[in-house]
């Protein structure tokens, strides 16, 4: 018996050491100070048309090629018969159309096959809308039938799955449409358009997408893709790029009132992306613009957001153009200044002016209500300082309502980014925008990178940033563990952190080009990494201010002697609650008492219910991919909170989200 008690004694005495082990220190939040404002652009998305982003991406459109207008006409269509390419089409900027006419054979077809981008993704039971701008220019009546077909599959002698036939019958150019449901899913379907009659039909811009679109829109994106968007509850939009803006020289820049008005009537630009990397070459990658401003607009206007839009400043890419006659001459940047101007208009001009008329035309009398422009992207040397500065005069004169954001070029620190900084701040910039991709190592310190930054001045736009770990997977949980301590820094310095958006965005499986990315995605599935739900814990509880939050007097930022944590909290005045958001980068599971500092300690509180939201996963290298997409997500907890102190158990290498009600 006796042997039992000291078994049990020392048992006891285990189990005290062991918490007092995993017992930290406490972290207090003051409640008597509130901080900063944190502004609702805080959080939010960088889109830029790399990884088939754009057009095979968020852009639902299926077909690729849709106008013949790539340099190679029918690059991405199969023909059979007698297929031509002609080029007085009625679009003047995409002037190129297929000419199907009889093969002169009973027993032969002329076809025309488009194989998508990467095979097409249909869904059974659901439905899509085939059109096609057409004519007899013989006048005679003619017919096409539109087949879907799985090349990769024949069942019972067959391929084609789906049809519809449409009836051709003017010898002027009309759009044609018919709609059909699927009787059958393929993630690698094609589209095949017979000519099926004797008489001649032309074809021109030729489109599929499916009738469920985000919010419906005939011109529209990805639903799933869309919600992805949606969902994360961005505070703001930066768009079109990245380096795209650039151009890989200055005729192929995204130039933006290329992108507006009749989709049709949009022409075809080179994606810089192009072949960048041979490693991985698309020479099919193109830029159709039916995703373009308008639409950027209108996504941002939809999912909540404030539009960002990024305009050339007249430097091409300087990566790749060394030669300064690569570039805009400083004394002629009118037109690219004029453009800053018209776009303004467009978002936000009276619907008698030009441009303004242009978005109501188009669909959106209301103003866009645009705030912030930024001038160019990744430019660095004293050749970007001298065209912005001309830039900026004109905007200022014009336009003083609307907040500039500058750049400090492509690194977080070094030569480029020291001169960059102070050129900003002298040319009045309002934001500038950092860009680091960088290894764990990076973020793990960069948490208090803001902490000593200069409070006048320009405010932070950090602008493209994503972890990575060397020799693992782009988007594993540990780098997305990383990026939550990194963020903990934003939030704690919001006084001069105004904007923050991971990137790239996109990516499809089969066509990346630069990882690691968001959101991953094929022809049928969305894939919303760990990098997704860090970003979206953050968005969804940003709160309205920031609250002192210390360990030891001390901010929490995993500093010698804090256990590996990583900390801050806000005070959402809209729904009066508090945010503890707590990273812990250890390998040790850890008890983090959380303490209230209120005017009474002593007075009588009630029993709080505190929702707990924890990301957390056993294997740092695990990821989330097409066949598991949710093998990691965050999970939903409450619990009893008595008096003004929380008892918070923090599991390691784990994100915590503490919703605490104020009382």
């Amino acid at each position: 018996m006796k042997y039992r008690h000291l078994l049990s004694f020392f048992a006891l005495a285990a189990s005290l050491s062991v918490q007092a082990q995993n017992t930290t220190q406490e972290l207090v939040l003051n409640t008597l100070k509130p901080g900063a404002e944190i502004q609702k652009t805080m959080y939010g998305i960088f889109f830029e048309d790399i990884n088939f982003a754009a057009d095979g991406g968020l852009y639902a459109e299926m077909i690729k090629n849709r106008s013949f207008e790539f340099p190679q006409a029918l690059q991405g269509w199969k023909t059979a018969g007698n297929v031509k390419i002609m080029d007085d089409g009625p679009f003047e900027r995409n002037p190129h159309y297929a000419r199907l006419s009889d093969p002169g054979h009973a027993h032969k077809r002329t076809v025309l096959e488009n194989e998508g981008f990467f095979g097409m993704g249909i869904e059974k039971d659901h439905e899509y809308r085939f059109s096609v701008w057409a004519r007899v220019p013989d006048g005679k009546p003619s017919k096409l039938r539109v087949e879907f077909v799985d090349v990769l599959r024949e069942e019972h002698g067959r391929m084609n799955f789906d049809r519809v036939k449409l009836d051709i019958d003017s010898k002027e150019w009309k759009k044609y449409t018919a709609t059909f449901k699927s009787s059958e899913t393929h993630a690698k379907a094609y589209v095949r358009i017979f000519l099926d009659d004797k008489e001649t039909v032309d074809v021109e811009h030729v489109s599929l997408f499916p009738t469920d679109t985000f919010n419906g829109h005939e011109n529209g994106m990805r639903k799933d893709l869309a919600q992805a968007l949606a969902d994360l509850k961005p505070g703001v939009f930066r768009f079109p790029g990245g380096c795209i803006v650039e151009g890989s020289d200055l005729d192929t820049r995204y130039q933006w009132k290329n992108s507006v008005g009749p989709v049709e009537n949009r022409p075809l630009n080179q994606n810089r992306w192009q072949y960048t990397f041979t490693h991985r070459f698309y020479p099919d990658y193109y830029q159709s613009y039916g995703l373009g401003f308008y639409e950027y607009f209108l996504l941002s206007e939809e999912i909540g957001s404030e539009p960002l839009p990024i305009l050339s400043v007249g430097l091409a890419c300087q990566y790749q153009n060394d030669d300064m006659s690569a570039h805009v001459p400083v004394d002629q940047l009118d037109s690219y200044v004029q453009d800053a101007l018209d776009l303004i208009e467009f978002a936000n001009g009276d619907v008698t002016t030009t441009w303004g008329k242009l978005r109501a035309d188009m669909g959106h009398p209301a103003p866009f209500n645009l705030k912030y422009l930024g001038i160019g992207n990744e430019q660095w040397g004293p050749e970007y300082p001298e065209r912005l500065e001309v830039f900026v005069k004109a905007l200022r004169k014009a336009h003083p309502e609307i907040k500039l954001v500058g750049s400090s070029g492509p690194d977080p620190d070094g030569e480029k980014f020291d001169y960059l900084w102070p050129e900003m701040n002298r040319l009045g910039a309002d934001l500038v925008d950092e860009h680091f991709y960088r290894p764990v190592d990076f973020f793990k310190k960069a948490a208090t990178r803001y902490d000593n930054y200069p409070r006048k001045g320009a405010k932070v736009f950090a602008g493209e940033y994503a972890c990575h770990e060397d020799g693992k997977a782009w988007n594993h949980y540990y780098a997305a563990l990383m990026e939550a301590a990194f963020m903990t820094g934003l939030e704690r310095n919001a006084d001069i952190v105004h904007m923050a958006t991971y990137a790239p965005l996109f990516a499809h499986v089969e066509g990346w080009q630069w990882r690691p990315d968001m959101i991953w995605f094929d022809n049928l599935k969305t894939v919303r990494t760990c990098s997704y739900y860090v970003q979206q814990l953050y968005s969804v509880y940003k709160g309205t201010n920031v609250m002192p939050l210390t360990m030891g007097n001390q901010p929490v930022t995993g500093a010698e002697g804090q256990e590996g944590l990583f900390a801050t909290a806000c005070l959402d005045k809209a729904t009066n609650q508090y945010y503890v958001k707590i990273v812990n980068v250890s390998k040790k599971d850890l008890t983090v008492p959380v303490t209230l500092k209120v005017k009474k300690p002593k007075a009588a509180v009630a029993d709080r219910d505190v929702h707990c939201i924890r990301f957390s996963c056993g294997d740092p290298d695990a990821e989330n991919t097409v066949e598991h997409p949710n093998r990691i997500t965050p999970t939903e907890s409450h619990f009893s909170m008595t008096g003004n102190t929380l008892q918070a158990h923090i599991p390691a290498e784990s994100f915590s989200v503490f919703v605490i009600p104020v009382q």
